[in-house]
């Protein structure tokens, strides 16, 4: 049975082999004839300040299944990359997790197993977060110079393409391409930068459309593994897509450069940590502190309103 608050799944114990756990997902492989399959669960866990706090957000993993899964039928139908994803049903489980299907339908994705690419692909449009924190100290955003005089959440004459190093424990580092070039090579950094940009400008247009800002986000990239386990040459898009979780959205009604804009991520969560921080109650690092009622309703309330308005027609 998973650990979990009222109607919340803070973590999973299935019976599948290989389970491993992220901040948010738990993952397992599947028994599988043909190549490698994964299954991954979206909990109701939630991070900021890469720390896992401790309270669950009820039907938060539903919520990045179901924005998640609408991305990637968008990306499939525009062709630019292949995925990772095979289904989002819950797979046949084993007897002593039969119990499970109710909490795990709507927060599942079996997956094509991949050996992903070391790097995180993040793509920003508007100058905000750590990127202004940086330009207003040197006038760059992750050591790409910019033009003079811009203003925090500011749209960017061009989005920018911003590696950072994959870390399994503690900060993604941000590193420059040539950085990138010389730990996975030229050709595929190359690749990676002009997947997402394409990616994400398309999905910004969309998001647009819907009346929301994607500021900035996130991908990862991974080889394909074959029925023996090793790396093909098919590169996919693999892990969330497009999430709050790993994107920074912004109401387009309203949207004024020159301040900070309300979010539909989790800075509503981060926001209050600060606070925490700054009163010296919290310091940044394990355990999180327990979050109060308002704060859960208030975060969930954005993860919401994002997959509402993502899928308006």
């Amino acid at each position: 049975m998973p650990t979990s608050t009222v109607d919340a799944v803070f973590e999973t114990h299935l019976s599948f082999q290989g389970r491993r756990q992220g901040k948010v997902r738990d993952v397992y492989d599947l028994p599988s004839t043909d190549a490698p399959r994964l299954l991954l669960v979206a909990t109701d866990r939630v991070s900021a300040f890469d720390v896992v706090m401790p309270t669950a957000l009820p039907g938060k993993g539903r919520i990045l299944t179901a924005i998640a899964s609408a991305w990637f039928d968008f990306l499939r139908a525009r062709a630019f990359v292949g995925d990772h994803v095979i289904s989002t049903d819950v797979p046949p489980l084993p007897p002593a997790d039969a119990d499970m299907k109710s909490a795990l339908e709507g927060r599942v994705m079996v997956c094509r197993a991949a050996k992903v690419v070391p790097i995180e692909c993040v793509v920003r449009g508007y100058l905000a977060g750590s990127a202004w924190s940086e330009y207003q100290e040197a006038g760059t955003a992750c050591s790409i110079r910019l033009p003079a005089r811009l203003t925090q959440c500011e749209q960017l004459p061009t989005p920018i393409f911003t590696p950072a190093t994959k870390e399994s424990h503690g900060h993604d580092e941000n590193i420059s391409f040539d950085r990138g070039c010389a730990l996975v090579g030229g050709d595929l950094m190359e690749r990676l930068r002009d997947l997402s940009l394409k990616i994400y400008t398309a999905a910004a247009t969309h998001a647009l459309s819907r009346g929301l800002i994607l500021a900035d986000t996130k991908f990862e990239f991974g080889y394909a593994l074959d029925r023996h386990g090793a790396p093909t040459d098919e590169l996919l898009i693999v892990d969330e897509v497009l999430t709050p979780d790993s994107s920074r959205y912004w109401p387009l009604e309203g949207y004024a450069p020159g301040r900070d804009q309300p979010s539909f991520d989790k800075q509503y969560l981060r926001n209050w940590l600060l606070e925490l921080v700054a009163k010296g109650l919290w310091g940044k690092c394990a355990p999180g502190p327990a979050l109060p009622s308002d704060v859960v309703a208030g975060t969930l309330a954005r993860y919401e309103e994002a997959l509402v308005k993502l899928r308006t027609t």
